[in-house]
């Protein structure tokens, strides 16, 4: 090698080493960008961390605030007065009315073939069942029905709560216990008419029966509505518990689905002390943790497979089943005023959400079910209810309430339950979450019963197995207590 080729060698080697050291005499900001960036991503996720996870402090509640009329507080009627269900010669005269003009309307729009209830209720099933209505309804008969059960009224809070109270007829010997009923929407106290009679008669296996109250929610049916905003579902336990307290029940059970299950669980939560087990048809946990881990089953499949859907299937029937909850949760008044102009809207507005919550797969049926689920009677009377009472603006508004006041909400909903809890885990329930996510909110979920049937109302689809379940729940409850005063 000539002194020529050692020389470019050298200059190569000279330009590497000046290189290096001027790398290495730099300065290298990569060590810096990562703690930096971690440290950026680090604040806001330990913030949403704190948000998830933090369990707050139960709130400062007004367990006597005013929701009525402000001149009635000084002369609040506090008796326990009886009360009939009445349709009116008047109201019924009117209807017949509404029916005669929808009957002689000519520009009726029928269904698409081949699309059963996919785009709503179907033009042929509504037909059939409006027929029903019109000849076979007797409401003089159904008045007789409905006021079966004794129906009281009593003023709390400034609004008067209408109920139903039921007294078991038993043997001396027989244990009595007091259970409260809590229906939701479009629902009402109609929907436990057939398992009243189930759980205030004694039953093979058991040495105790209940004695029911079916309270109207504030705004639905015979209750007054709240004169102001703000009445959200928690703020309903603290009305329903003060129902309770005025009958003279200290310690009761209770029961409850769709918007009764978020009543009954904060009354759990609040009242504690006062609560001796909560069953629920609702076996869902509506916090952020759940829809954290209910999103991330979409990922890891383990968690799937304890959740009823996929997230994909679920996000779809989310957005095609659920206008109905954004309307109501932004414009309820507007709605209101025209589902209450016209009964068949009413009827059609009502069944087409009790036919879908009772099974999603009705969309696909001709008649949506309603040969299969119900008899006719059953939604027709729910219904008048609806359309005597002139309810449907006042009940709706529970789901503005319901968005307005979602901080409000979710901090309660944070808060353990320590209640004894069972769940009835039916299988066409609109939420069904696994037991390691419900636990997260009930603490003592001593139970629970899957059926491989059934819908969004228990009471009003499956009366049997629902009574029998709150009889099995209850049974569970009191071992549960025993074994827990023994230790």
């Amino acid at each position: 090698m000539g002194k020529k080729d050692k020389k470019v060698i050298s200059k190569k080697e000279e330009t590497k080493k000046d290189a290096v050291k001027k790398k290495n005499s730099g300065f290298n900001i990569l060590p810096f960008i990562l703690p930096t960036l971690a440290l950026v991503l680090a604040y806001p996720s330990y913030h949403v961390y704190q948000h998830i996870v933090t369990v707050p402090e139960v709130p400062q509640l007004d367990l006597d605030y005013w929701w009525g009329p402000n001149d009635t507080r000084s002369n609040q009627n506090k008796e326990i007065r009886p009360f009939r269900v009445v349709f009116g010669d008047g109201m019924l005269q009117d209807l017949r009315m509404r029916f005669d003009s929808y009957r002689a309307e000519t520009k009726k729009v029928k269904s698409l073939q081949d699309a059963a209830w996919t785009y709503g209720v179907h033009s042929e099933a509504f037909a059939q069942f409006f027929s029903n209505w019109i000849f076979q309804y007797k409401p003089e008969e159904r008045v007789g029905f409905l006021n079966q059960f004794n129906h009281f009224k009593t003023n709390i809070q400034g609004l008067d709560i209408h109920f139903l109270h039921v007294k078991p007829k038993v043997k001396e010997g027989v244990k009595v216990y007091p259970l409260l009923l809590l229906h939701g929407w479009p629902s009402s106290v109609r929907e436990f008419y057939e398992a009243i009679p189930l759980l205030t008669n004694i039953r093979e296996g058991y040495d105790f029966v209940f004695e029911v109250i079916v309270p109207s929610l504030p705004g639905f049916v015979y209750s007054q509505a709240p004169v102001r905003p703000g009445l959200s579902p928690t703020q309903i336990s603290i009305v329903m518990r003060n129902l309770m307290k005025r009958l003279g029940f200290t310690k009761y059970y209770i029961q409850g689905g769709d918007f009764g299950h978020s009543i009954g669980s904060g009354i759990a939560t609040l009242f504690p002390n006062e609560v001796l087990g909560y069953h629920t048809n609702l076996p869902a946990h509506f916090d952020n943790k759940a829809y954290v881990a209910w999103a991330l089953g979409a990922v890891w499949k383990k968690i799937v497979e304890n959740v009823q859907c996929p997230l994909k299937d679920g996000v779809e029937f989310f957005l095609e089943e659920f206008g109905y909850l954004h309307l109501q949760s932004t414009k309820p008044d507007t709605i209101g005023i025209a589902l209450q102009d016209s009964p068949p809207g009413l009827a059609a507005y009502i069944i087409d959400r009790v036919m879908i919550f009772t099974d999603a797969n009705n969309k696909n049926v001709e008649d949506g079910g309603l040969s299969k689920y119900y008899d006719h009677t059953k939604l027709l009377d729910n219904i008048m209810l609806y359309w005597a009472s002139g309810c449907i603006t006042t009940s709706i508004r529970l789901y503005k309430e319901s968005v307005a006041n979602v901080e409000f909400e979710q901090t309660v909903t944070k808060i353990p339950t320590i209640v004894p809890t069972w769940i009835l885990r039916l299988k066409n329930e609109l939420v069904s979450h696994p037991e390691f996510i419900l636990k997260w909110k009930y603490t003592n979920l001593i139970g629970s019963t899957t059926l491989d049937y059934g819908g969004h109302f228990a009471a009003l689809e499956l009366p049997e197995d629902y009574a029998a379940d709150v009889f099995k729940a209850v049974k569970s409850f009191v071992q549960f207590k025993n074994k827990q005063n023994a230790l």
